[in-house]
């Protein structure tokens, strides 16, 4: 039985037709190889924040559903002309929306869950010798509606689909894999030859954009290691897998627009109602004078209606702070009062103001002001990732 690969390409790969066509050139090389080949691919570069802005200028708070129905094209254009792109090469290609892949998610709109995978028709296919591309980022829900993922969803798309047909599945993007910092706030950041669930899951649900969180999940209840690589280079690449990094501080991850509530209320109140709202939380704690939720608006298109309406239901009682940054770091080594204790120095050297604190055996995350976060990662980075390593 033929290798099965499941590519996935995010939009700066296809940002125009010209890295379009190289990424034809790509999957056909790969293809040639005898290989059966699934593409996941996200819309052309901006695409997504393009349609974003149109909503926005007929409304403050665009419905989720009709915004899905909007974001979803963008998708549908890519695959649609990657599959053209294919096909000239010589070798027979076909697209499907995630709908019409089979993958089904649970019903709630920008930013769904898969629950189930059904990939009956891309096995046909795949077993025709066919090419098959794949809309990344949306599905259908258990109601037949038409659902995205949230921001990054088409990682998850292609490592749920890698699970199903059981396959090996390569993330491909602008950089060769999973780096200790943003290089372009970090300099110094090194890539990782390999990292853990665990450690990419931190880093991702903390601001690090090269594998999304949910993506990094599946891949661990599902035991499919995943390979960051680069669209357009050779070598390289980062293993996520079982294995970690070996390093105590294997990574700083920094996050903007952020959200802190604070409710004079029990955690139970306040986590009912952004429940509904379907805000998926950083933290939510009670601090005995009540109760503190942090959340990024990134996947929160209807931010504004929303915080009227909590502003609504609960008026004096509920105070915001909008525009708040994080700085984390991740690694095996940060469990210690110690560790947390060095990372507060750390900001107080460069003059940081810290905004609150959180922490798990595997991270420490400081809350700050935007204009901090990139001197804190930086700083962080040198004292405690370059000195790990």
């Amino acid at each position: 039985m033929p290798d099965t690969v499941v590519q996935k390409y995010g939009g700066s790969s296809v940002a125009d037709i010209a890295k379009l066509e190289r990424v034809a050139d790509r999957v056909t090389a790969t293809a040639s190889q005898g290989r059966q080949v699934c593409v996941v691919v996200s819309a052309m570069g901006r695409t997504t924040d393009d349609l974003i802005r149109l909503a926005h200028q007929i409304t403050d708070s665009p419905p989720r559903r009709e915004l899905d129905m909007l974001l979803s094209s963008g998708e549908r254009i890519a695959m649609a002309l990657l599959a053209m792109a294919i096909q000239k090469r010589g070798l027979e290609a076909i697209s499907f929306t995630g709908s019409q892949s089979g993958i089904i998610t649970n019903d709630r709109h920008s930013g769904a869950r898969i629950i189930e995978v059904r990939p009956v028709r891309i096995q046909d296919e795949l077993e025709r010798n066919k090419v098959v591309i794949v809309a990344g980022f949306q599905g259908m829900s258990y109601r037949r509606e038409i659902t995205t993922l949230g921001r990054g969803g088409s990682d998850t798309t292609a490592v749920a689909l890698a699970a199903a047909l059981g396959a090996t599945c390569e993330i491909c993007s602008d950089v060769d894999g999973v780096y200790t910092a943003d290089p372009r706030v970090v300099p110094e950041a090194r890539r990782l030859d390999s990292i853990s669930y665990d450690e990419m899951q931190e880093l991702a649900e903390h601001g690090a954009k090269v594998l999304n969180a949910q993506a990094v999940e599946w891949a661990r209840r599902a035991g499919i290691r995943v390979y960051a690589r680069a669209t357009h280079s050779e070598g390289g690449g980062t293993l996520v897998g079982h294995d970690a990094s070996g390093r105590e501080a294997c990574g700083v991850a920094t996050a903007s627009g952020l959200v802190r509530l604070r409710l004079n209320a029990n955690a139970a109140v306040l986590g009912a109602q952004l429940a509904e709202a379907g805000v998926s939380l950083w933290r939510l704690s009670d601090d005995g004078a009540g109760s503190i939720a942090l959340f990024s608006t990134d996947d929160l298109p209807d931010w504004v209606g929303l915080k009227r309406s909590l502003q609504d239901r609960f008026g004096a009682e509920l105070s915001i702070r909008e525009n708040l940054a994080a700085v984390s770091v991740v690694g095996t080594g940060l469990g210690s009062a110690n560790q947390s204790a060095s990372v507060l120095s750390e900001a107080a050297r460069g003059g940081t103001s810290v905004l609150g604190i959180d922490s798990s055996p595997l991270r420490i995350t400081l809350l700050v002001r935007p204009e901090d976060s990139a001197a804190l990662a930086r700083s962080l980075h040198s004292a405690l990732v370059e000195r790990a390593g």
